[in-house]
């Protein structure tokens, strides 16, 4: 079996994941690629991007982040405010609510479980 992997990350070609209906302002867009997926759906890993915009946003599972490119932020629903920008790490729990602001086309690499 051979290993999931992209040489040259930075060129994967990204598909149209379309416009969330979660929008509160703007007109975000997300694009993405799965690299692995477990069969069973039980965790996934790739690339996301998502142009300006503001949303609403539910993490259903755990996801560790590391932003690649782009300027925005995170208000979790309490109030707590996360800025993320080229360098960015993130973990969002799973149930973790609040909004996504973008301002900068946001790319990550991401991990759900």
């Amino acid at each position: 079996m051979a290993t999931p992997h992209w040489p040259q990350a930075s060129s994967v070609d990204l598909e149209d994941w379309g416009a969330g209906s979660n929008t509160l302002a703007g007109a975000p867009r997300a694009s993405g690629k799965i690299l692995s997926q477990n069969p069973d759906g039980s965790s996934e890993c790739g690339l996301w991007s998502c142009t300006p915009g503001t949303r609403k946003v539910t993490f259903q599972t755990d996801e560790f982040c590391h932003f690649l490119s782009g300027h925005g932020s995170y208000v979790h629903d309490n109030g707590e405010q996360i800025p993320v920008e080229a360098g960015t790490l993130v973990f969002f729990p799973a149930g973790w609510t609040g909004i996504s602001i973008i301002t900068q086309t946001l790319t990550k690499a991401f991990m759900c479980r």
